[in-house]
């Protein structure tokens, strides 16, 4: 929501991060606004971050800040996997996470399985510094529809799998708030191929420590090795959480030096944030990280 605050500046757009807590940036100037059947979006020009996208009053991403978010999301599991061929985004319609998997040489397919069509169409639009092109290329297929049908019912049906399957969603509220339960979960589990991986964001451990600790919970119900990691997102105005999640695959297990030498042997380039130093220190945990998430 945009906020006038006594002593600060006009044009503020706030997001609540708690009941007593939040964040805002200054927005510049709105260039589009309006109401999709499912959520109200705004695009907003600022002076921090370049064009800025909100749905229902949150912050999703930007031109300037994206990297952080999508580049630690995709190649934190995409790294550690062997060779991946075929992802599944559930949500991502502003493309950054596909823009990410396209950096495989190794990758064949990815589905993109986005609720909302007017997502996609804004992020085309307004945010190519975003997606940079990856709606358009041949091995991206986009399904404007539910995510929770196509895991449980059209993904199955067809016999697909994927070597990983990627939550990029908004928070567990509203219309994705299915799409953080265990029987969830369970049926992305089922679409994994050997030795593939499910990763998602799973909040600020700051302002969200309950919600944090369910989603880890559910995740370890369904299994077997569940790993948290953690970076600051500007955007986000905290510490934001990510985890992934799988039966063999463990990026805990693989070292920097390693990390850097699968970065330049798969030509991975433009990266802004991750390297291998960066992937193995996402996962040292502070002592109250570590209390949090027993």
């Amino acid at each position: 929501m945009s906020a006038a605050l006594p002593g600060f500046p006009d044009g503020l757009l706030a997001e609540f991060l708690a009941e007593d807590a939040g964040y805002f940036v200054r927005g510049d100037r709105l260039l589009e606004a309006g109401r999709s059947p499912w959520q109200d979006y705004e695009v907003w020009e600022t002076a921090r971050f370049g064009r800025l996208f909100r749905l229902d009053g949150c912050f999703m991403t930007s031109e300037r800040d994206e990297f952080h978010y999508h580049e630690n999301l995709i190649h934190v599991p995409g790294m550690v996997h062997a060779g991946l061929r075929r992802a599944l985004i559930i949500g991502g319609g502003d493309g950054g996470s596909a823009e990410e998997l396209l950096k495989y040489p190794s990758i064949e397919k990815v589905v993109i399985a986005e609720l909302d069509a007017k997502v996609v169409d804004i992020a085309r639009r307004y945010f190519q510094a975003v997606h940079r092109g990856a709606f358009d290329d041949p091995r991206v297929e986009l399904r404007i529809g539910d995510g929770m049908r196509y895991v449980h019912d059209e993904a199955p049906a067809a016999g697909a799998r994927y070597d990983l399957v990627v939550l990029d969603l908004t928070d567990p509220v509203g219309p994705a708030e299915a799409l953080y339960s265990e029987a969830f979960f369970a049926a992305c589990r089922a679409l994994l191929a050997p030795g593939g991986a499910l990763v998602l964001h799973i909040g600020t451990p700051v302002f969200q420590p309950e919600r944090v600790q369910a989603l880890l919970q559910r995740l370890r119900r369904v299994f077997a090795c569940v790993r948290p990691y953690f970076l600051h997102i500007p955007l986000y105005g905290s510490l934001w959480g990510m985890a992934t999640a799988a039966d063999q695959l463990d990026p805990r297990a693989i070292d920097a030096a390693e990390i850097d030498r699968r970065i330049g042997e798969r030509a991975i380039s433009l990266l802004q944030h991750y390297n291998g130093a960066v992937h193995c220190a996402q996962f040292a945990l502070p002592n109250h990280l570590r209390d949090l998430l027993a």
